[in-house]
């Protein structure tokens, strides 16, 4: 929300493209943004509105197109007080094209535009013409807040150690639970509703149903088989000591120019994240990414529970630590997750020349690059922060785990539940 006011007030605004996967919140967050911020809104579907598609048919000088869709929907379209809302604009390649002539010929108007990734990706907007931005599921601390946990969030926010301390079986309770729900906004109503977890599972089956079905209907037909098999292999990967994505594991023979349209489709869809490796960690990190080496992890940690099948009694189980369980991957999924959810710079891994040390991200920011190790207790793999630190001397480290909040020299140990914090503490 707070994007969607400062786009609002920006003296550059350009039409918004708001981005994300299906189901993370797009047209919510769209209308309460019209609701709460303007007097009037036209909201147009053009997934289920031929109207909307017809007047886009033709002509898309701007002003014509105010006045067509003024006289059609009986509104007063008032540039400073009426929002469009574009949503499912994937459905009309003309909409797309339009918002070109509503930058130049008629930038006074609000113009929100929104459609999955699975559709706006396979479709062109007018270059240097759109802001853009991109939603992703509920962060730990918006999942916080959602079932009425606001108060821990503040004090979370407010880095007193000695008070966090004493809050730390309550937030890792808590994350144990976002672990399982996720960030998948029905998913998380559910669970603030109800609070039963069967319920919970039954909204993330339906989601990834609704994801196989979107792999028919947008995909063609000789790629169906590999994008399912690559999506149905991302739990098998990061339950591995060694994450690496290898193509021959899922397929016998298999190869990446087999997979590579495959790939493409589900990385463009936002519904999996592509993690590359680096072994040298200098700026621009993207420019000494390894391509061809990487790990894939989902969009959601609530729905990779789902897709792995774990099952709830391994959550409440007294014993069960599922910060470790599956190798540790549910950790690297959240922090991940936090990490995406609180920046758009770049985020690779890194590993030596031999492969022997491994930091699970390496993330560049404010001019240098920050090793963040995401565990949850002391194993052999934290000996690769002391190996990585001593090759190159980064100015702030980052170690995420269950351990308490506390700063020493540049390395900085920072508990899973306050990674939603990881920037104002490091930075």
């Amino acid at each position: 929300m707070k994007a969607f006011k400062d786009w609002k007030h920006s003296a550059e605004r350009r039409p918004l493209v708001v981005y994300g996967a299906r189901q993370v919140g797009k047209t919510w967050l769209m209308q309460e943004f019209g609701r709460t911020e303007f007097k009037n809104v036209l909201y147009l579907n053009f997934d289920k509105d031929a109207r909307a598609r017809q007047i886009f048919g033709e002509d898309i000088d701007a002003h014509y197109l105010i006045s067509l869709l003024e006289n059609n929907f009986e509104i007063k379209i008032d540039p400073k007080n009426t929002l469009l809302i574009f949503d499912e604009i994937q459905e009309s390649q003309r909409a797309k094209d339009s918002l070109k002539y509503f930058n130049e010929e008629a930038p006074e108007y609000h113009i929100v535009a929104a459609g999955s990734f699975l559709g706006v990706a396979t479709g062109k907007f007018p270059v240097g013409q759109v802001d853009k931005l991109t939603i992703y599921p509920m962060s730990f601390y918006e999942f916080l807040e959602a079932i009425g946990r606001k108060q821990l969030v503040s004090t979370l926010r407010e880095l007193n150690s000695g008070m966090i301390k004493g809050l730390s079986g309550l937030a890792e309770k808590l994350l144990k639970i976002y672990f399982y729900v996720g960030g998948m906004p029905k998913a998380a109503k559910t669970y603030a509703d109800t609070e039963d977890m069967h319920k919970v599972r039954k909204v993330q089956d339906d989601i990834l149903d609704d994801y196989k079905g979107d792999f028919s209907k947008h995909i063609k037909g000789v790629d169906i088989p590999k994008v399912r098999m690559l999506w149905d292999s991302i739990p098998t990967h990061l339950a591995k000591e060694k994450k690496k994505f290898i193509y021959k594991e899922i397929k016998s023979g298999g190869r990446a120019a087999e997979f590579e349209n495959a790939m493409d489709w589900l990385v463009n869809t936002g519904l999996v994240y592509k993690v590359m490796r680096t072994e040298t960690a200098k700026i621009p990190l993207l420019t000494y990414q390894q391509r061809d080496i990487f790990k894939l992890f989902m969009l959601d940690i609530g729905l990779l529970c789902a897709h792995s099948k774990v099952d709830i009694k391994t959550f409440l189980q007294p014993d069960a630590n599922i910060f470790d369980d599956f190798k540790g991957a549910l950790t690297e999924q959240f922090v991940l997750q936090e990490l995406k959810n609180l920046t758009t710079n770049p985020i690779l891994y890194w590993a030596n020349e031999k492969g022997h040390s491994e930091i699970d991200f390496v993330l560049q920011y404010n001019g240098e690059i920050v090793p963040i190790e995401a565990k949850s207790s002391e194993n052999e793999r934290a000996k690769s922060l002391k190996v990585y630190m001593d090759m190159e001397k980064p100015a702030h480290a980052v170690r995420t785990s269950l351990r308490n909040y506390g700063i020493k020299n540049n390395l900085y140990s920072i508990p899973l539940y306050m990674m939603g914090s990881f920037l104002d503490i490091v930075f």
